[in-house]
């Protein structure tokens, strides 16, 4: 009899200390993010990201930076899997066993130059961090330190994403296929924004942001000389056509409340003040916030460059580059991680300072990881302090990094996913399953 009433006992004390855990996470919450402002813990993400800002690197080619954060991972003595998807690491903190939750940061530069006069440029000549990876890679690095030096705490495994080829080469997709979301209940990802207050962040239930795809099109005539256009057949003629045609796809086909675009960005055709070419070459993007409508704009697209083209007795060809770019899916953030973003944000920065996003019509391969995890989130975390100057948009090549956002994402990402745990174990019991590499 005494030895039951001590299994009970001790199955009571296990509860409350769940619970206890649980509720201890959130309130950590903040003290998570005083240790990421903690003057030492501060310069070395500054330091991660300006190495890495220097050395920018496009998508599949981040081995310096691969290596970069390996070297950390190893100093902070946390275990991981190298190479995945060409360079990309994967990083475990915690038991090694069920429940997992991911942690995700992206790697790589933009295609651009550098037009921001400071000690820490860019040395590659062509290549720039304008979206703010490098800053992405240095909180998710900031959220491992943390998560590392709580690790006896943890009430499962966290899995520290760092991926490669966000811009365009659909990175995620690749991750996937590797494996390295197999298990994971639920995955956070987040990106800068130079439009939201530092010390603030937004985001939203449901719909965030938009999927997207390119399209290539050549639309061929016959040249020949300005001065004697009825012996020619104009394809710039054509395409002018088939881009305003183009734009009433949105403006007379899409139902107003259903938010499309479709924008033509390239136009290069010709040579000469008094030569009509041969062909003329058009591209741009197309996004919606639906699969159906998605995919109605690309059949339609194909539809209106070949017939408009035909009007003009031109032939025109559609390329929709999927295979080098994948289509990007609509990032759906879950209902459930919402109410669990909103409850640990506020509890770290104050409900004033957690703010609802309106969806954008930008995309993130992050969708790829909201279509195979059973729960995924993403959100924003502010950088603007307009003290500090001017503030750019991501992809323009003056674009510049608050660093004093770093604690913030650094910390809110351990948070969510330490808190997250502690909650998944109090509500589901943890099975036995450990990944091999642990």
């Amino acid at each position: 009899m005494w030895f039951a009433k001590l299994i009970a006992l001790v199955a009571l004390l296990d509860l409350l200390k769940s619970a206890g855990v649980a509720g201890s996470k959130l309130d950590d919450a903040a003290g998570f993010l005083e240790r990421a402002k903690e003057p030492e813990f501060f310069d070395w993400m500054v330091s991660v990201r300006r190495r890495i800002h220097e050395n920018p690197e496009l998508g599949y080619e981040e081995f310096a930076t691969s290596e970069l954060i390996r070297n950390e991972l190893d100093a902070l003595g946390v275990s991981y899997r190298y190479p995945i998807a060409v360079t990309g690491v994967v990083g475990y903190v915690g038991t090694g066993k069920a429940p997992f939750v991911a942690i995700r940061a992206d790697m790589d530069a933009l295609s651009m130059q550098e037009a921001v006069e400071w000690e820490h440029k860019s040395k590659v000549p062509g290549k720039m961090h304008a979206c703010g990876h490098d800053a992405h890679v240095a909180m998710l690095l900031g959220a491992a330190k943390i998560l590392q030096e709580h690790r006896e705490n943890l009430q499962g495994t966290v899995v520290l994403i760092f991926q490669p080829a966000e811009e365009g080469g659909g990175g995620a997709k690749k991750m996937i296929e590797a494996g390295v979301v197999k298990d994971v209940d639920a995955i956070f990802g987040f990106h800068v924004a130079p439009d939201i207050p530092s010390g603030t962040v937004e985001s939203r239930s449901g719909p965030i942001m938009a999927g997207s795809g390119f399209f290539e099109a050549v639309i061929g005539g016959k040249g020949g000389h300005a001065a004697i256009p009825q012996h020619t057949i104009d394809p710039i003629l054509a395409a002018s056509n088939v881009i305003v045609s183009l734009q009433h796809l949105v403006s007379r086909e899409a139902d107003p409340l259903d938010s499309q675009v479709v924008t033509v960005a390239k136009f290069q055709g010709g040579g000469a003040f008094n030569v009509i070419p041969d062909s003329v070459s058009i591209g741009g993007t197309f996004r919606a916030f639906s699969k159906e409508s998605f995919f109605q704009l690309k059949q339609r697209i194909k539809e209106v460059i070949i017939a408009q083209a035909s009007v003009q007795r031109c032939i025109a060809t559609v390329d929709f580059l999927d295979k080098g770019h994948p289509f990007f899916p609509v990032t759906v953030n879950s209902k459930a991680l919402h109410g669990h973003f909103q409850k640990v944000a506020e509890r770290m920065l104050g409900a004033d300072n957690v703010r609802d996003k309106k969806p954008v019509m930008g995309s993130e391969d992050f969708s790829f990881f909201s279509e195979v995890v059973p729960a995924a989130y993403y959100y924003f975390v502010g950088t603007m302090n307009e003290s500090k100057g001017p503030v750019y948009p991501p992809h323009s090549p003056f674009f510049t990094i608050n660093e004093e956002a770093l604690p913030y994402g650094a910390a809110l990402h351990a948070s969510l996913a330490m808190s997250y745990l502690s909650e998944k174990h109090t509500t589901s019991p943890l099975t036995e399953e450990v990944h091999d590499e642990l």
